[in-house]
């Protein structure tokens, strides 16, 4: 059964978006300002890192708190559409840099608990998460100066995944992707691609001319990065999910494309700190400080 949406979205109501994109990662992070103010919030943060070197910087993040103080914005939130598996957040540097409180959805606790004993990060790690300034629940809102921010609990990709709702803008992390894009994958803990396909089926039935902005893009067949689409025309061309694409016929579609995909390159890095909202592990004896990769036994 796919849930109804919980609030009545207004589409006479339009933030002003502005899209930053990371070529490293095809991550689209963006600042949603409030027209009527100068508050903004600031979704999917990226921290830029040198795997192999073991080296992070925040060129990336610097083009955001650049952007912000540039146009005399006041950061309200910082908002993680999920945990993601694929780039660092920035989430804490920006907050050092500008303010704002850090939310993510509530079952940021499962992932914790997940990726906690896969890390084996010990009783220390606090896996209810009190890393974050507030968790968010499915019909929940927040402020954004005059603008209100619903939040719609949208899993399969990851159970923390969270849509947020703000005027006609819906911010829908790794859900869906643009119409040749398709749909993300549902193969990693706690994914599931039936589940996902009634978070997206819930997405969709929000109105026609909703503005939608994916967290990821990587321009299928050469075309340009784009990261705006509509829930009409995704209704219409999405080449996993469109109208008339059964739950059965997505889900056999999902599961046998996800056992070709390899792993993202950042998961490893990426999980370690992102459960953290964006911190490092803490320090070990020699002051430095080291990330875990679990390694098959023979």
């Amino acid at each position: 059964m796919i849930e109804p949406v919980p609030f009545t979205p207004d589409l006479t109501v339009k933030p002003e978006v502005t899209g930053f994109f990371d070529p490293q990662t095809n991550t689209i992070s963006y600042v949603v300002r409030d027209p009527a103010s100068r508050a903004c919030a600031v979704v999917d943060s990226v921290m830029d890192i040198d795997y192999a070197a073991g080296r992070i910087t925040s060129e990336g993040a610097d083009r955001i708190v650049d952007f912000v103080r540039s146009n005399r914005l006041e950061v309200a939130w910082i908002i993680e559409t999920h945990v993601h598996a694929d780039h660092l957040s920035a989430a804490p540097y920006i907050q050092d840099k500008l303010g704002g409180k850090l939310g993510i959805g509530e079952n940021i606790t499962i992932v914790q608990d997940t990726f906690g004993k896969i890390f084996n990060e010990g009783t220390e790690f606090q896996r209810d998460g009190s890393q974050f300034d507030r968790l968010f629940t499915d019909g929940d809102s927040y402020a954004i100066g005059g603008l209100t921010a619903h939040v719609m609990h949208t899993p399969g990709h990851t159970p923390a995944c969270m849509t947020h709702v703000i005027g006609d803008a819906a911010f829908i992390g790794d859900t869906l992707f643009m119409p040749d894009g398709g749909s993300a994958r549902a193969d990693f803990p706690g994914g599931d691609a039936r589940t996902l396909f009634r978070s997206i089926r819930r997405v969709l039935s929000l109105p026609d001319d909703m503005r939608l902005f994916v967290c990821h893009d990587y321009g299928p067949n050469g075309r340009d990065i784009k990261w705006e689409t509509t829930v009409g025309i995704e209704k219409a061309h999405n080449i996993h999910v469109k109208d008339g694409v059964t739950e059965d016929e997505f889900a056999a579609m999902r599961e046998a494309r996800d056992k070709t995909l390899a792993m993202p390159k950042l998961i490893i890095p990426s999980l370690q700190i992102n459960m953290r909202a964006g911190q490092l592990p803490p320090g070990e004896d020699d002051g430095k400080t080291y990330l875990k990769v679990p390694v098959n036994r023979l």
